[in-house]
């Protein structure tokens, strides 16, 4: 990222904020854990729980929740419990959480957060499979939780989802698909061949336009000079919440000549967490449907 001087200070924090990062896991046991008063500090654990049918007790940064994250939906009842970077400890203390999830190497310190309750983090990626990761931590919380049964169920279920709408896209072609979200007037995010949506672009014979070099996360900030390149490209834009920012970029005749926008192959999409589990997964799926599914 150091390569774009010039992205906002702003926009830059965020693209690095909603990057998971990767440390070893903490080792925990949860014993005997009140699932009524769980409290996540990251949206990757916020999404295994609700895919486990677990309604977290507390969230941090639930306003970016909605906007980058936007399904699946939080009931008003969740408490905010802060930044995903900087939880407020206090609140944490008073709210005596039965156990606390997050993120690994993301926030506090694990042994900070070991004074409030017991805990656990979970890996984003291992940089190269993070769907694999996704299901390993979606099974072992689970386990952790004793709802290794709805784990297991909700793997099958995602695997027949997939599966479902492979031929929706039997009779597409070859043409490549760029993934982007704007972060403002001169960059977006991309996203290459190890991040979380590729091996469903893999299985509906989709070719990832993006073959250049990405991050850990499967994720790239790039000048929008980059797109150029793309002649025969469809392009989806993930959306969120920031109006401002894709109304300064669309605006420039730099983008204005870009050979997707030119030939109409661009189409601006609700948001999906690019660095979550099978949720966003299936949330992708739905939206690559709509856009893309049925045609010829």
């Amino acid at each position: 990222m150091n390569d774009f001087p010039s992205l906002s200070r702003r926009r830059l924090l965020a693209a690095m904020a909603f990057s998971p990062l990767l440390l070893p896991v903490m080792k925990a046991r949860a014993g005997s854990v009140d699932l009524s008063r769980i409290v996540a500090l990251e949206w990757l654990p916020v999404e295994l729980l609700l895919t486990l049918g677990v309604t977290p007790y507390g969230v941090a940064d639930i306003p970016n929740y909605r906007l980058w994250v936007n399904q699946p939906a939080l009931p008003d009842s969740v408490v905010d419990v802060g930044l995903r970077t900087e939880p407020n400890l206090e609140l944490l203390t008073e709210l005596k959480p039965s156990y606390l999830f997050w993120s690994a190497g993301y926030g506090p310190a694990a042994s900070t957060l070991a004074r409030i309750a017991p805990g656990r983090g979970f890996n984003f990626s291992d940089g190269r499979q993070p769907l694999q990761m996704a299901r390993r931590s979606l099974a072992e919380m689970g386990q952790l939780l004793g709802l290794e049964g709805r784990a297991q169920q909700h793997l099958s279920q995602f695997d027949s989802f997939v599966a479902s709408y492979k031929p929706r896209f039997a009779g597409r072609g070859g043409r490549p698909l760029l993934l982007i979200s704007v972060l403002d007037a001169r960059h977006v995010l991309v996203f290459g061949r190890n991040g979380l949506f590729q091996p469903i672009l893999d299985e509906y014979g989709i070719v990832n336009a993006w073959q250049g070099e990405t991050n850990f996360w499967g994720s790239e900030v790039v000048g929008i000079d980059r797109l150029g390149g793309f002649r025969d490209a469809d392009v989806l834009c993930f959306e969120h919440g920031n109006d401002a920012d894709v109304q300064a970029l669309t605006s420039t005749p730099l983008w204005q000549a870009m050979p997707f926008v030119r030939q109409r192959r661009l189409q601006f999409v609700p948001a999906v967490w690019f660095y979550g589990s099978t949720l966003s997964v299936m949330n992708f799926i739905r939206i690559l449907d709509r856009a893309l599914g049925g045609q010829a």
